[in-house]
């Protein structure tokens, strides 16, 4: 590992976040960093020394911030603190979202504005180099005054209580800490407060949310240009000149993509001069339904990195003479632009349905239901019903939680976010989407194959070629399951996209003209 990233004074990306996570990137905590937060641990020691109240250090917390701690007890103020909020229910979240967590928080304290000491940002340091990860319930932010719950879970262990995954088992974080001969950290002053104060929960889900968003979308294109290969669609709707004179950056993105994976094909050259005036809006209008996806991801995205590098913690510690308790802990920001994206990302589903519904209809020269002897086979009926399914669980699911806020803390806490619930949901509708897409691609190699002897372009013929090494040409019933499960694979691990992007370069076709759309 070559590469490093300094906590508290880099900047952080979504990418380069991911790649932390994935052992790509080793995270450290650089000399200047250190004495931000050295200055910041000495301010909180002096506030706790001239008994100056200042909230969550010798004050109690939410509707007790009025109840003075006396000096002797402000340390055990922070061990109930994490005890008591630990309070999260339901499964834990994937080890990948926890270690997220981890990062980020690591990252937003290292920034030297939240009196937490050196010794404790490098335990949770220890934790990522490690990969031993705390376990967090799903279940119980609110997503204002920080995700406490799931906080208060993910760093129990920093004191002995709670489970962490060390080499794929759930131990006891006692057990754990006993097998490295490690004892538990002892806190500080404010040392509790600044670990669960914060909105590295939703920030998480919203990392790997624009990860994933991101795969959806290049797919969404390569599947659609598919079907509409499989349909003897226009390209036409694609010319630049259109989207320059509407110039959603979406909009113009996708356009180029579709018009550069279809260029010089065979099969569209074919039909050049036919009778057909126009084509539905599930083929012509990729580029304004897929481009405003895209614009939703790039708000997301943008909104994201904010947050990746901002300090969302209470109170803030400028110095011993000036803190602040403010709202930087409240996840708003980020809620709503987690809901805009689920919404975004349902819209990807919902065409995709209506490709795979056309391609079923025996329109265009394409057999009905892709079968050549249907009566006794049923041939592609049924897939579309799982589309179907699918696409109207993701409108459920679009609903925005930001819309809704329950008061919390006796009412000291009377607007909150909801944004956990926001960050969950998107990747609900995530995960139903990428069985859309498995399906969508069933359908367009099907259709793609009718069109034989005919050829498309090198990149679409590569996918084609990719998706019959999983299923092979339906020329009767089977289960479809299985080709569902396995297609679902290719679209899942990004194998798919990395063998278009393959593709693409040998043959010097170029997909991507604008950096602001990747996730570094």
């Amino acid at each position: 590992m070559s590469k490093t990233f300094n906590y508290g004074t880099g900047r952080l990306s979504a990418g380069l976040c991911l790649d932390i996570a994935a052992g790509k990137v080793k995270g450290v905590i650089n000399a200047e960093a250190r004495g931000r937060i050295a200055a910041s641990w000495e301010a909180v020691k002096k506030i706790v020394a001239r008994e100056i109240p200042v909230y969550g250090i010798n004050t109690g917390f939410g509707p007790l911030c009025n109840t003075h701690i006396p000096e002797e007890d402000t340390c055990a103020l922070q061990y109930n603190l994490l005890k008591s909020h630990s309070v999260g229910v339901g499964n834990p979240i994937p080890a990948e979202i926890a270690k997220l967590m981890l990062i980020t928080k690591v990252h937003a304290l290292a920034q030297g504005y939240s009196g937490i000491s050196i010794e404790t940002l490098e335990r949770i340091v220890w934790h990522i180099d490690n990969d031993i990860i705390p376990s967090v319930p799903e279940k119980g932010s609110v997503g204002a005054s920080g995700d406490l719950a799931p906080l208060a879970h993910l760093f129990l262990p920093l004191i002995g209580f709670g489970e962490v995954s060390d080499r794929g088992k759930t131990v006891p974080a006692a057990k754990m800490l006993r097998s490295y001969g490690l004892e538990p950290v002892k806190l500080g002053p404010k040392e509790g407060l600044a670990l669960i104060n914060g909105t590295q929960f939703i920030l998480s889900f919203a990392v790997k949310g624009v990860q994933r968003m991101h795969n959806a979308l290049q797919l969404a294109d390569l599947a659609g240009a598919m079907s509409l290969e499989g349909l003897m669609g226009s390209a036409r709707p694609f010319d630049p000149r259109l989207h320059t004179i509407r110039p959603y950056k979406g909009s113009k993105l996708v356009a180029n993509r579709l018009f550069n994976l279809l260029d010089h094909s065979e099969i569209l050259n074919s039909h050049a001069n036919c009778d057909r005036v126009q084509d539905p809006y599930s083929l012509r209008c990729m580029p304004q339904v897929h481009g405003a996806s895209r614009n939703a991801w790039l708000h997301l995205k943008e909104l994201t990195e904010i947050e990746l590098n901002s300090v969302t913690d209470n109170p803030i510690i400028f110095d011993a003479d000036d803190t602040i308790s403010g709202g930087n802990f409240h996840g708003q920001p980020l809620a709503i632009p987690l809901d805009y994206a689920a919404i975004a990302t349902a819209e990807l589903g919902n065409i995709a349905d209506r490709r795979c519904y056309l391609m079923s209809e025996g329109r265009y020269g394409l057999p009905k239901l892709l079968t050549e002897h249907a009566g006794l086979n049923s041939g592609l009926m049924i897939p579309q019903y799982t589309t179907a399914a699918l696409v109207t669980e993701n409108k459920t699911l679009c609903f925005p939680a930001s819309a809704d806020s329950v008061p919390t803390s006796l009412g000291q806490e009377d607007h909150v976010s909801m944004g956990s619930v926001s960050g969950r949901k998107l990747h609900q509708v995530l995960d139903n989407l990428e069985y859309i897409q498995a399906i969508e691609l069933l359908y367009a190699a099907q259709a793609m194959d009718f069109r034989r002897p005919l050829r498309s372009t090198p990149v679409m013929e590569a996918c084609h070629d990719y998706v019959r090494q999983y299923v092979p040409f339906i020329k009767e019933d089977r289960i479809f399951a299985d080709d569902i499960k396995a297609l679902h694979g290719i679209v899942k691990d990004g194998s798919l996209l990395a063998l278009a992007d393959e593709a693409a370069a040998k043959n010097n076709i170029k997909l991507d003209n604008d950096d602001e759309f990747g996730i570094y």
